[in-house]
């Protein structure tokens, strides 16, 4: 199984972004991962389509874009158009969800489904077969810096043997929230092929080593 460590730029120097984003373009992470808050969905407000377009130039890394907002199939579009790789919207922000999956693939971008630490990985099953990638959120989105929640593990758990049921192979399940080296292997044991790491990442001393100490877990 793949290892693929995606540093959130929430949780970098917003003074200091171009040089962060160069880093971590030096780096053993394969994907920077962008998240996107309205400050309805989720509490806070974070980046908009003006930042996307300078990231893009900044590195040739996968762009990974999730996010928190209403009404995702208002905005996916743009977003691919800005430079997205995937889109990962909310299962609980939509009633739109074929909507959302059709026009991020049209578009030209790979489409991830995220849900909450509440929502139960079972109301993915039928989506699954339609879905480049499962976002499993390991605390409540809209903040970084927040305590792991271990239930993620089950649920990484249950969409690997979904997928081995289904034959979906080239499907990834992601995880965000509270991840570092002390819990990352845990969950690429559970089947997680790319975790999200934020403060662990730009708060450490050594940043890329960081990277190196997760993907080596």
């Amino acid at each position: 199984m793949r290892r693929i460590i995606a540093p959130s730029v929430l949780s970098a120097d917003f003074g200091n972004l171009e040089r962060d984003i160069k880093m971590l373009d030096r780096s053993q992470a394969e994907w920077v991962h962008i998240d996107v808050m309205d400050g309805v969905f989720v509490p806070n407000i974070s980046f908009g389509f003006p930042l996307m377009k300078p990231m893009r130039k900044a590195t040739n890394k996968v762009l990974d874009v999730h996010l928190m907002i209403t009404a995702p199939e208002k905005y996916v579009t743009r977003f691919v158009e800005a430079g997205a790789d995937y889109v990962t919207f909310h299962y609980e922000a939509t009633e739109n969800i074929e909507e959302c999956i059709n026009l991020i693939r049209e578009a030209g971008a790979k489409v991830g489904i995220s849900i909450k630490p509440g929502t139960s990985p079972e109301v993915l099953d039928e989506l699954l077969p339609k879905l480049d990638m499962v976002l499993v959120m390991s605390v409540e989105p809209g903040f970084g810096g927040q305590k792991f929640m271990p239930s993620s593990i089950e649920k990484c758990e249950y969409l690997t043997r979904k997928k081995q049921e289904l034959g979906l192979s080239d499907l990834i399940i992601e995880v965000d929230g509270g991840i570092s080296a002390s819990n990352s292997r845990l969950l690429f044991d559970a089947g997680a092929e790319a975790l999200v790491a934020g403060s662990s990442v730009f708060g450490a001393e050594s940043p890329e080593q960081a990277i190196i100490d997760m993907l080596n877990s």
